[in-house]
């Protein structure tokens, strides 16, 4: 893609605030159920230094040291149950956008060797916008798929978050048109990002060019299923390869 999805370098210290002291005075335990060591620690720092830049790290501060173990010994949870928000990456991009030839193409992006990754050719109208607004749809429903209710989404597509966290109400508000009078050219984009929206809880990601890493993504467009269907272009865009003849 223009802009390679891949690993972000900060992984869910957004999502999960810990501070090195509860409201009460007291000391915090910190427990890391995935990241480079897991365990229980008594600092953010020792925390942190496991799970800063770790693709999917699992952790969250408890009062007491045995809660901290607890969460540190039970299998993940995948809906968010346990306050846990799961992160994911998304990107879309187009070979050629506003031309005639235009070819996009979108990711979705869990972790290293993650079965949901996935890269797919946009259906439909093939533009750069629509294939941002399509990742994070493909993301926010491979998500409902396994339960997973608590998620923070990556997109370096300012126009997908602003579109979906402040520009759709006064849309709906105008009868799905912009301030101007102009009819919301992607209209059914978010309409469909809305609807998907409903009983999530989502924190919408920049993900700027200096915080990539493109080992992640270059590993998953190397992998076996996505060079049957798919081939990656110079420009960076994964391209739907023509069917083989047959034999």
């Amino acid at each position: 893609m223009t802009r390679l999805l891949a690993v972000a370098r900060r992984v869910a210290l957004a999502a999960v605030r810990c501070s090195t002291h509860g409201s009460s005075g007291l000391s915090m335990f910190y427990a890391v159920r995935r990241g480079r060591k897991a365990g229980v620690f008594q600092t953010w720092s020792e925390c942190r230094a496991q799970v800063d830049r770790f693709p999917a790290a699992r952790f969250k501060k408890f009062a007491t040291e045995e809660e901290a173990w607890a969460f540190v010994r039970k299998p993940a949870s995948p809906d968010g149950s346990e306050g846990e928000f799961v992160v994911v990456y998304t990107d879309g991009c187009c070979s050629s956008n506003g031309r005639r030839r235009a070819r996009a193409g979108i990711g979705v992006y869990w972790g290293p060797g993650h079965p949901l990754n996935v890269g797919i050719r946009l259906p439909g109208r093939q533009t750069n916008q629509r294939a941002e607004i399509h990742a994070a749809c493909k993301a926010i429903e491979q998500a409902k798929a396994q339960n997973i209710k608590k998620l923070v989404l990556y997109t370096d597509s300012m126009f997908t978050i602003n579109g979906i966290t402040n520009w759709v109400q006064g849309w709906k508000k105008n009868g799905w048109k912009t301030s101007t009078g102009k009819e919301v050219i992607n209209k059914e984009d978010f309409m469909a990002l809305e609807q998907l929206i409903q009983g999530m809880d989502i924190q919408w990601r920049k993900l700027t060019r200096s915080e990539e890493s493109y080992r992640g993504w270059q590993d998953f467009v190397k992998t076996e299923d996505c060079k049957r269907s798919f081939s990656w272009s110079g420009n960076g865009c994964l391209t739907q390869k023509p069917p083989s003849q047959p034999q």
